[in-house]
């Protein structure tokens, strides 16, 4: 499993979790903190208050109290997940888009 985080700039921190690794909220507040780390030397201008926001969806580990904590501790906003819908992909209107067009014109 790959864990990515990117902005409108390109890929900012991603990593693998360890064949057997469950991702629950100890390993996610790791990942969390690396995460932080790599924004602080990638994209200094980031930490400006307002500059940054996370986004993840509603699993147990991403809602647990040590990780809300962490969040709000260290000043970054979350953007709260939607109810499910069918009707809203957003990731086929803004995520697949954007990686289309950092890759168009590349050959694997």
């Amino acid at each position: 499993m790959l864990i990515v985080f990117f902005d409108m700039e390109g890929i900012v921190h991603y990593e693998y979790v360890p064949q057997g690794q469950t991702v629950n909220q100890q390993f996610y507040l790791q990942v969390l903190k690396r995460l932080r780390l790599a924004v602080t030397h990638k994209r200094p201008q980031k930490q400006v208050a307002g500059a940054r926001a996370l986004h993840h969806d509603s699993a147990p580990a991403h809602t647990a109290h040590s990780i809300q904590v962490f969040l709000a501790s260290h000043g970054i906003p979350v953007v709260q997940q939607p109810p499910y819908s069918p009707d809203m992909a957003l990731c086929d209107f803004w995520l697949f888009p954007q990686l289309k067009t950092a890759l168009k014109g590349k050959r694997f």
